[in-house]
């Protein structure tokens, strides 16, 4: 398994835990990509995770910009036009799951990384 893979499943294990439901995983369109999305509650979360073990440029939750988060909202378009059109009028939010290393422990959960643009 990839240390992607590994950090998805990560990450998708610590939302779950917190009371997530984790509807898919590695959704991709053309030009975008989420990683994970659950619903906490009535609200859609779109999740990117990121492993950086090497903060020399800011760690995990620098690497996320303005492209990134592009990305990530042109796929949660995406889905809530196909799969997930069951939830086009629910709350949606972005949030962030950033590694440090390959362990529960060092998983940091950040609500809201990003502004909502869906």
């Amino acid at each position: 398994m990839s240390p992607g893979a590994e950090a998805e499943d990560l990450a998708a294990t610590l939302l779950t835990r917190q009371g997530l439901k984790i509807l898919s995983r590695n959704v991709r369109c053309r030009g975008g990509e989420v990683d994970l999305i659950a619903l906490e509650g009535a609200t859609v979360v779109f999740v990117e995770v990121r492993l950086r073990r090497n903060r020399q440029f800011g760690g995990p939750a620098a690497s996320i910009g303005p492209a990134k988060q592009a990305r990530v909202t042109l796929a949660a378009r995406h889905w809530l036009a196909g799969t997930g059109r069951r939830w086009q009028t629910a709350p949606c939010r972005f949030d962030a799951v950033v590694l440090a290393e390959l362990s529960l422990g060092s998983v940091e959960w950040i609500r809201g990384a990003f502004p909502e643009k869906v």
